[in-house]
């Protein structure tokens, strides 16, 4: 069976907002696939397939701004999914062409039992050749073209268009 860590601590009866200890519980999830409880990397595994609908459905407003930029290829062509699922983490924003996953973080992600979790997520997602690009929603929602152009930065040519009146 394969488990995210939101659905491992859900199950355990944990939630991030009962005050848990995170680091502990990061410890004994990671102890859990060390012995093989938790299945191999699977993309958009199908048992994550009702979280990631609900983590869909129940976006913050700086995904909502982000999505509305990058939806239906209107980014450079490009293909976005929302909550895509890798081995057992849901990833906010993952473009599989370009093989980036560009995470949207709240102020939750500055404590430093959030910051560890984030890093080995990370580290998890380059291992398997994902560039993770992590934004603050606060950046988002004020500086969308900032973070825009940051994202472009990933793309490279022939992806990215020519300037208006240049020809190949």
């Amino acid at each position: 069976m394969m488990w995210t860590m939101e659905a491992w601590l859900l199950a355990k009866g944990h939630s991030p907002d009962a005050g848990h200890g995170w680091r502990s519980i990061h410890i004994q999830f990671l102890q859990l696939a060390l012995i093989g409880a938790i299945m191999k990397t699977t993309r958009n595994d199908p048992l994550l397939r009702q979280r990631r609908q609900e983590l869909r459905r129940n976006q913050t407003e700086a995904e909502k701004k982000f999505w509305s930029h990058v939806r239906n290829r209107q980014f450079y062509g490009v293909k976005f999914f929302r909550q895509y699922s890798m081995g057992q983490y849901i990833l906010d924003f993952y473009c599989p062409k370009l093989n980036i996953a560009v995470e949207l973080d709240g102020s939750q992600h500055s404590q430093e039992e959030s910051k560890e979790y984030d890093d080995a997520r990370s580290q998890y997602l380059r291992s398997h050749g994902i560039n993770v690009i992590r934004f603050w929603n606060n950046d988002v929602l004020q500086n969308i073209d900032d973070v825009l152009a940051k994202v472009a930065e990933h793309i490279t040519p022939p992806t990215l268009p020519l300037p208006q009146g240049e020809e190949k």
